[in-house]
């Protein structure tokens, strides 16, 4: 695995780049994250095309969501990077992305859904950390969207505990291990398995998995899984946890049927498996994981998800 660069801590009062590289929000919604992201005493600074609508459900062109990528990096009075929304397009960026400018301006870089393929590309070839977390439009537009913590030790780079009080349960505790670390590494599970035999694949071998995902039926899942197994991306894998699954249900079907879903695709792996952590897709307070680093997973009788190690450098 490519060396962590890890890009400098962010301060209250420091100001925040919002790009769109995928697709454009309602405009009201926008609003209402940017008066958010200001009461937390950040400063949130619009990329150009940030509002552009079109073509199609883009955010603009591919070029000029590129531009403002590349600009909300290389712009020396921003700390963070944070995306709008995801929806979909941001696989049309990943072959312009000029690591080079990332590199030279490394920041944190907080996205998730559509935007995984970018977050995992910049780890993998830089190694820069991804803050699978909030977004503007998607979850501080929400009145109980962010799981403030989270995102504030992400930023500061304090260690931090989830649990329950986050969603976190137990599905499969290891047979030979309560308690186990790994590099956490993961993001939308659809986004993962679309990247499978590009250039771009995600290297989730070896890792602690987080996956999550919305919308999508347990046997999709279970599908999605098998392609990853099949695929050899589990090879090594330490252990797993899932999402909060927001809507991942069939009409009709038992509840379990999720949980049961992915056991019955992760048969055979004696690794921990936990679900519901609120990371993503979810219902309320959005957690913010950074992949990258090390953390310990714990399924005991309170099952909890650790990062040990700060995403940023002091």
């Amino acid at each position: 695995m490519t060396p962590l660069a890890k890009p400098p801590s962010v301060a209250p009062g420091a100001a925040i780049a919002i790009v769109a590289p995928a697709s454009s929000a309602q405009p009201e919604r926008t609003e209402r994250g940017l008066a958010a992201l200001e009461a937390l005493s950040f400063a949130p600074k619009p990329a150009p095309n940030t509002l552009h609508r079109g073509p199609l459900y883009f955010a603009g062109t591919a070029a000029e969501r590129l531009a403002d990528l590349h600009a909300a990096f290389s712009d020396s009075s921003t700390s963070a990077v944070m995306a709008l929304r995801g929806g979909y397009g941001a696989n049309y960026l990943l072959k312009d992305i000029d690591l080079t400018i990332i590199a030279t301006h490394p920041k944190p870089f907080f996205a998730y859904s559509d935007l995984t393929g970018i977050q995992l590309h910049l780890l993998d070839k830089l190694g820069l950390p991804a803050f699978h977390g909030p977004m503007l439009a998607a979850d501080f537009c929400l009145p109980d969207g962010i799981h403030l913590d989270s995102f504030l030790a992400a930023l500061r780079g304090q260690p931090y505990t989830l649990g329950s009080a986050e969603g976190l349960r137990s599905l499969k505790p290891a047979a030979a291990r309560e308690t186990i670390t790994g590099t956490l590494y993961g993001g939308c599970l659809s986004i993962l398995v679309s990247l499978l035999g590009t250039s771009w694949e995600p290297a989730t071998e070896n890792k602690l998995l987080f996956l999550e995902d919305t919308a999508v039926k347990p046997y999709q899942i279970d599908r999605m899984l098998w392609q990853l197994r099949a695929a050899g991306k589990l090879a090594g894998v330490c252990g797993i946890v899932f999402g909060e699954m927001l809507d991942c249900i069939s009409a009709e079907a038992a509840p379990d049927l999720l949980d049961r879903a992915i056991l019955n695709a992760l048969d055979g792996l004696d690794i921990p498996i936990a679900i519901g952590l609120r990371s993503g897709h979810v219902s309320r307070q959005n957690v913010t994981l950074t992949f990258g680093v090390a953390a310990e997973l714990t399924l005991g009788d309170e099952p909890t998800l650790t990062l040990l190690e700060p995403a940023v450098s002091a």
